[in-house]
């Protein structure tokens, strides 16, 4: 598909737009006025309409298909937030108008925004205070580790590693190596982080520990209260990846059990955009002994009760992000909060561990669930039994992708070969789990009958199959080519 630039033709354009009343030079710097025209393309109206709606007909989106992608929550992201995040008062509000302390009534709206959302996941997560600056889950973890060095640093404490499970998120060890940390992996025991291999590598070098619960098999880590113990006794944090908060909020609060840092992904489980590379948000929580680190600005409030950014916090980790972060995204999060409120986020968190419970007994007569027990909000199968017959995961994902399903994590995590990970999320119908079911059994007896139909797969995709690692590192991004 060609590129919206190369369709340019010169002088066409979709309307002429009116002289202004004033001449740009009369109130710009001339430093500032550009000498030329931007380099923008010339379309016609219906030209740009054609092109961008070609282009969403290209994109798979949970809009219109059902989306199992495991670990990464592709959750429904519910319409009515949308006009909120749009209206003028918010969009046309100048970033630089809460720096000025004569311009701080006008910003009141956007600080109240930024102010309550950070005091609502504070009591779902059960922290002292939030910063809602990164920009990303990973920016998130990044800005997680730079608090808990900020603390050890402070205390004069000299310590040089992380230790990171086997289950763990694939960027809880880059996260903690950008730190500066040395990263020690843990070996997990029946799924879940063994305390004793734990304790064996815990000593007074040990700043954190990073852990996900549920873990990525979709498994609850009951050993918390004992490695939380430990934990203390070498004065090491404990780190949440809120990656699968989707499970347990408003069932568990994180900071009640002991976890010091939370990073969440208000993009996943606060039901805003997610995918395409953006937008993201990635607020990161931290019990009150952390608190003093947080990244500046922070919202708070004067004796009046207005509110506006507070810079004076002299052991701040410094700037995580411009301005204030994602500001669209977490309009959208509040506004999902406060829609579902007190009943609707605990009943959102046992529909999306009902869902994959159920998808996980209607599958376990198809393909081997290594671990085969209650879990959470997804699970993980594994295809290493397909492999007499010449069928890896990759092939079961790829034959997905022809009946119309974005295909699942696979290859992740590490500790299950041939693994295909499975999140049906809170909001799909029993109807569309049946149906999923039968297709996913469809594609495996197919495999069994006639493999060589599957390595083929996908066949009704734009692109057929590709080396990926090639097409990533090499990637063609004109039409010029």
């Amino acid at each position: 598909m060609k590129t919206v630039f190369s369709q340019s033709v010169p002088g066409r354009m979709a309307c002429v737009p009116p002289e202004a009343e004033e001449h740009a030079a009369d109130f710009i710097p001339k430093n500032l006025l550009r000498t030329r025209r931007p380099a923008l393309p010339e379309l016609s109206e219906l030209d740009v309409v054609r092109h961008f709606t070609r282009l969403s007909r290209l994109n798979y989106s949970v809009d219109s298909n059902f989306y199992p992608l495991g670990s990464c929550t592709m959750k429904y992201n519910p319409k009515f937030t949308e006009p909120l995040a749009a209206l003028p008062g918010f969009t046309e509000l100048h970033p630089l108008m809460a720096q000025i302390k004569s311009a701080g009534l006008y910003t009141q709206g956007a600080l109240e925004v930024m102010y309550e959302t950070e005091r609502l996941l504070c009591e779902i997560n059960g922290m002292h205070a939030f910063t809602l600056h990164p920009m990303a889950g990973a920016h998130g973890e990044l800005t997680g580790v730079m608090l808990i060095a900020a603390y050890h640093r402070d205390k004069g404490n000299k310590k040089t590693k992380i230790i990171c499970p086997d289950s763990a998120h694939g960027t809880n060890p880059a996260s903690a190596a950008l730190g500066g940390y040395e990263v020690v992996n843990v070996e997990s025991k029946d799924g879940i982080v063994d305390p004793e291999a734990l304790e064996a590598v815990l000593d007074n070098d040990v700043a954190a520990v990073m852990m996900t619960c549920p873990n990525t098999l979709g498994l609850f880590e009951k050993h918390l209260p004992r490695i939380v113990e430990k934990l203390r006794s070498v004065d090491a944090l404990l780190y949440y990846d809120g990656a699968n908060l989707n499970a347990i909020m408003g069932k568990m609060r994180v900071g009640d059990v002991g976890f010091d840092v939370v990073h969440l992904n208000l993009h996943k489980t606060f039901g805003t955009p997610h995918g395409g590379g953006g937008p993201g948000s990635g607020p990161v929580g931290v019990s009150e002994r952390l608190e003093p680190y947080l990244p500046v600005s922070r919202v708070d409030r004067l004796r009046d009760g207005r509110l506006f950014l507070n810079y004076d916090y002299p052991k701040s980790i410094g700037y995580m992000a411009p301005f204030y972060g994602n500001f669209g995204v977490y309009i959208k999060a509040l506004a999902y909060i406060m829609r579902l409120g007190r009943e609707g986020i605990p009943k959102a968190a046992e529909l999306a561990v009902l869902n994959a419970n159920y998808l996980r007994k209607k599958l376990e007569q198809y393909i081997t669930i290594p671990y085969n027990r209650i879990c959470m909000h997804e699970f993980v199968a594994s295809a290493c039994d397909k492999a007499e017959c010449g069928v890896r995961a990759l092939d079961i994902a790829k034959g997905l992708l022809d009946k119309g399903y974005h295909a699942p994590t696979i290859y992740f995590p590490l500790i299950v070969k041939e693994c295909l990970m499975f999140e049906p999320t809170e909001t799909e119908s029993k109807e569309t789990l049946d149906t999923f079911v039968d297709d996913l059994a469809a594609i495996l007896k197919e495999g069994e009958q006639n493999p060589e139909a599957l390595h083929q797969a996908p066949l009704t995709t734009p692109v057929r199959r590709l080396d990926e690692t090639l097409a990533a590192r090499s990637m063609v991004l004109t039409d010029d080519a």
